[in-house]
C-alpha cells in the first residue's frame, strides 16, 4: 500500500512537472518534450527509455524520440554505468546556461538565416537585368529590405552580446 506521504509526493511532483513544463515551453520546447526534461531533471539518478515510459505514461517510442531531441539541443546527455546494459540519460544540471545557449542560439541562426534570404533579394534586385523590370518601386523596395537586413543585424548583435558562455557566472 502506498502511504500517505509517497502520495502528497507524487501530487507535487506532478504539479511542478506541469508548472516548470509551461516555462520551458517557452524556449520552443513542446509540451511532451517538456515534461521529459523536467522529469528526467527530477530524478535523482540517470532513467532508463522504460523508466521514462513509465514515469511519464507514454510509449517507449516517444521516449527514445523526444530523448534524441532533447539529446541534440544539448538539454540532456547520454550517461553509462558499470553493469548497465540500457541506454542512460540525464538532465544537465545547469538550467539557465542551457536553456539561454539553446534558445539564443535559435534566435541567431533564424536571424542569419532570415538575413541570408533578404540579402540574396537585395543582390537579385540590383542585378542589371532585374533593375528595369522593377520600375520606380524598385528604391523603395530595396530601401524596406535594407531596413530589414538592419534588424536582423541589430537582433544578431544583441543575442550575441546576452548569449552566456561558460564563463558566464550563474544568477
Amino acid at each position: 500500500m502506498v502511504s500517505t506521504s509517497n502520495q502528497t509526493i507524487e501530487h507535487f511532483n506532478t504539479k511542478v512537472i506541469q508548472e516548470f513544463s509551461k516555462t520551458l515551453e517557452m524556449f520552443g520546447l513542446s509540451l511532451a518534450d517538456s515534461r521529459l526534461f523536467v522529469t528526467l531533471y527530477l530524478h535523482h539518478r540517470p532513467m532508463t527509455l522504460d523508466e521514462m515510459s513509465e514515469a511519464l505514461g507514454k510509449s517507449k517510442t516517444s521516449m527514445s524520440t523526444g530523448v534524441r531531441y532533447l539529446v541534440d539541443q544539448g538539454l540532456v546527455e547520454r550517461v553509462w554505468k558499470k553493469g548497465v546494459r540500457k541506454d542512460l540519460y540525464q538532465a544537465d544540471e545547469n538550467l539557465y546556461r542551457k536553456f539561454m545557449s539553446s534558445y539564443i542560439q535559435k534566435w541567431l541562426d533564424a536571424s542569419h538565416d532570415q538575413m541570408a534570404a533578404l540579402q540574396a533579394i537585395d543582390h537579385q534586385m540590383e542585378s542589371g537585368s532585374h533593375q528595369a523590370q522593377l520600375g520606380s518601386e524598385a528604391a523603395h523596395l530595396q530601401k524596406r529590405i535594407e531596413d530589414m537586413i538592419s534588424f536582423h543585424h541589430y537582433i544578431s548583435k544583441t543575442f550575441q552580446e546576452i548569449k552566456p558562455s561558460n564563463k558566464t557566472p550563474l544568477p
